[in-house]
């Protein structure tokens, strides 16, 4: 065992590009890791025990009995810790590894002090930083940061069922990365069906890909909270119900994010700022259109708002995630024009965030 104690920080996430396209197979996404945590700590102990510090939740016993960790609450907040330890623990059984008791923390600085969640990706940020607090503990080598995503992915999609797995990367790698999803269904139905957790990491996960980009010198990014949480499980389901009731929308829709994310990518990668706005624009457009069309409010009056004043100061805006509230992003030809725009945005009622890319997926600090 490593130590008595061992902290992990993981980083929250925005997305940048490519929203609910993703959800599709082999639609390209872009999605950064940003500047607020989520801290795991694990220490030995003479028993098993978890503290959940933001859901006010201390010392629960838990047990590991028949491949499955039970966590003796009924606090329902507790599955998405309980699926990820459960998952990693099993893992470690895999290999044969011996795990002794100990106790799990876990403080997240991803949502607001009232408990206002910002959209930051928070249950992604704490599954992976249980997964890595486990690993690093027992492992005899640190793991990779691709096997710490893919069983911080299974659980996560055990948990919840659906999602693109896209907050999960970007909890584990860090930085800004362009990332095509693992698909949820295929997923589900490969965990079903593998005889074990190792033999599906070491499946072929057809659909999923992901490589880091680098964001260029000549761009400011900001970020602005319309003080509005929105339903990212609720917006994904009209969309996908558009996918049934008019098809043609909805492949137009995809057509187009993907003419806008190859823009916006084509554009951070050859440092091309008027072909990574153009990028911006068109998949702000994009969503809007198909928000339309799925009966739904992408774009709120205060996310236009957002936009429109950072189009208005020579960049471009547009809703980061599912849209319907939540946080919107832009991006800055100058530090300038940057500045100017978060101060309009606060006159117009948008919270600015001082939030910005973070490097590093999950690290221990101690």
């Amino acid at each position: 065992m490593s130590s008595t104690s061992m902290t992990i920080k993981v980083p929250g996430k925005l997305m940048i590009a490519g929203e609910f396209a993703v959800l599709e197979p082999r639609h390209n996404l872009a999605v950064m890791a940003i500047n607020r945590f989520v801290y795991a700590t694990i220490e030995n102990s003479d028993r098993n025990g978890l503290t959940l510090h933001d859901f006010n939740l201390q010392n629960l016993k838990w047990e590991y009995n028949n491949d499955q960790i039970t966590i003796r609450t009924d606090d329902e907040r507790v599955r998405f810790v309980c699926d990820a330890m459960t998952i990693a623990y099993t893992y470690l059984k895999e290999k044969r590894i011996n795990v002794k008791p100990f106790h799990l923390s876990i403080h997240s600085e991803l949502d607001d002090a009232s408990g206002i969640k910002y959209g930051l990706g928070s249950s992604a940020a704490v599954v992976t930083s249980v997964v890595t607090a486990i690993l690093k503990e027992f492992l005899a080598q640190d793991p990779t940061p691709e096997i710490v995503f893919k069983l911080a992915a299974i659980s996560h999609v055990k948990t919840q069922g659906n999602g693109s797995g896209a907050d999960v990367a970007a909890s584990s790698f860090g930085g800004l990365l362009q990332y095509s999803s693992f698909q949820a269904d295929w997923l589900k139905k490969a965990y079903l069906h593998s005889d074990s957790i190792t033999e599906l990491l070491e499946n072929n996960w057809i659909y999923y890909s992901s490589k880091p980009i680098k964001m260029p010198k000549n761009v400011y990014f900001c970020v602005g909270w319309t003080g509005k949480p929105a339903s990212t499980a609720k917006l994904v389901d009209k969309i996908l119900q558009l996918k049934i009731d008019n098809p043609v929308a909805f492949q137009t829709f995809l057509k187009s994010s993907d003419e806008a994310v190859a823009n916006f990518l084509t554009g951070m990668d050859e440092e091309d700022f008027n072909l990574l706005i153009r990028g911006v624009k068109q998949n702000r457009q994009a969503l809007a259109t198909v928000g339309r069309h799925a009966n739904t409010w992408i774009e709120t009056p205060l996310l236009r708002k957002l936009c429109d004043l950072a189009e208005s100061f020579g960049g471009a805006g547009k809703p980061s995630g599912a849209g319907g509230g939540d946080c919107g992003i832009a991006f800055m030809p100058t530090k300038e024009k940057a500045e100017g725009l978060m101060k309009a945005w606060e006159e117009a009622g948008i919270k600015p965030l001082t939030l910005q890319p973070n490097s590093h997926g999950a690290v221990s600090l101690s």
